[in-house]
């Protein structure tokens, strides 16, 4: 059973426009299934990662993209990312709206052809895991904060969840990572993956985790581009604006999905994760990504921020809507305290462009609040 995805909008808009049509996203996350549902014949869609089709498109590139019906899919296109440079040349000659989908999930192999060879020409989406809106599987705080938004995962509940992300690292250490990395030792990363995991909510300390796990900080740094091109992890960047105050300049670093982030943690049911000592941490990862997936499926590139003094005050998230800052205070908890606020009005008499402040909590209800603070019941993200 096909499950309607919110990216279909924002692709009905740039088809209309864009000759062509990027879409990237994590490996899993439903791009092929949704250029299936969205083309419909078979016929129109051929996948890069078969070695036999890049062998017989590698003979004469532009005869085969002539010859195919259009709209016309490319899928996995980071096996065989040079042939936009062909395409590139049938779209100079007929600049006609909604004929090629391209597919790709390594961000960097991908985006480096696509930029070089149809910038101005292709619409660059990205197709996130699941949302809430997308999901009908998330009904708790529990299932929130526990569950992943893998499309697999989210539609069959037999799976079993350890079984699926143990394969799902060793195919991703096993072939992504080659192609974007050289990795000598496999467990070395998958090591350094786990020692993330701890870290999850927190300021990336680059020394620190080169300390810990005994490698070079260049190297931790290139591993870090690894996992942000595969939509692994995301970081946080802190908002630059001079207040008066000294700020911290360094990102913070979440997990796209939630399951991913407890297997790594051996985190093996919701109870522990809602007792756990990273609760709180677990809790604004869980909304920080959500936040991120919105943003990612209204086919904009986020303007995502956090915010934090050297004295300790801190705005857990920053919005840029509608050219306005919106500040985000994130908590776990369903009682809404006085403090849970105060640094959202700190912040808002610091920041003349300042939108209404908002609480993301467990909280139900028409909770009373501050002039110019809003609270959000993490379901209504």
């Amino acid at each position: 059973m096909y499950i309607n995805r919110l990216l279909e909008e924002t692709i009905k808009q740039v088809r209309t426009t864009f000759p062509a049509i990027v879409i990237t996203g994590p490996r899993q996350s439903g791009k092929s299934t949704l250029l299936k549902y969205l083309i419909g014949d078979p016929d129109r869609i051929v996948t890069l990662e078969n070695p036999d089709v890049r062998l017989l498109i590698k003979e004469d590139p532009l005869a085969f993209l002539q010859a195919r019906k259009k709209p016309f899919v490319l899928d996995e296109i980071q096996h065989f990312p040079a042939i936009t440079t062909y395409l590139k040349i049938l779209i100079d000659k007929e600049k006609s709206p909604g004929q090629w989908f391209i597919a790709g999930s390594q961000q960097f192999s991908v985006m480096k052809n696509v930029s070089e060879s149809l910038a101005g020409r292709a619409a660059i989406l990205t197709l996130p895991l699941f949302q809430l809106q997308e999901r009908k599987d998330v009904e708790t705080l529990q299932d929130f904060m526990f569950s992943s938004s893998y499309p697999e995962l989210c539609v069959n509940k037999n799976i079993n969840r350890a079984i699926w992300f143990s394969s799902y690292l060793q195919t991703y250490l096993e072939r992504d990572l080659r192609a974007l990395i050289n990795v000598s030792d496999l467990k070395d990363f998958e090591q350094f993956l786990r020692l993330l995991a701890t870290r999850a909510g927190q300021i990336l300390n680059l020394s620190g985790i080169s300390a810990e796990i005994g490698i070079s900080v260049p190297t931790v740094k290139r591993w870090i581009s690894a996992l942000e091109a595969s939509y692994i992890i995301y970081l946080l960047p802190p908002l630059y604006n001079n207040y008066g105050k000294r700020i911290i300049k360094s990102p913070k670093l979440y997990f796209y999905d939630m399951g991913l982030l407890n297997y790594l943690l051996r985190m093996p049911n919701a109870g522990i994760v809602l007792n756990s000592s990273m609760s709180g941490a677990l809790f604004e990862n869980a909304v920080i990504s959500e936040v991120l997936k919105n943003k990612l499926a209204e086919g904009i590139q986020p303007e995502l921020y956090f915010w934090r003094s050297q004295s300790g005050v801190e705005i857990d998230l920053i919005t840029r809507e509608n050219g306005r800052f919106i500040p985000h205070e994130i908590k776990m908890s369903s009682i809404v305290r006085p403090q849970f606020f105060k640094n959202l009005i700190y912040w808002r008499a610091l920041e003349k462009n300042c939108g209404e402040g908002r609480l993301i909590t467990n909280g139900v209800g028409d909770i009373p609040m501050p002039q110019g603070i809003k609270n959000i019941y993490w379901k209504n993200l």
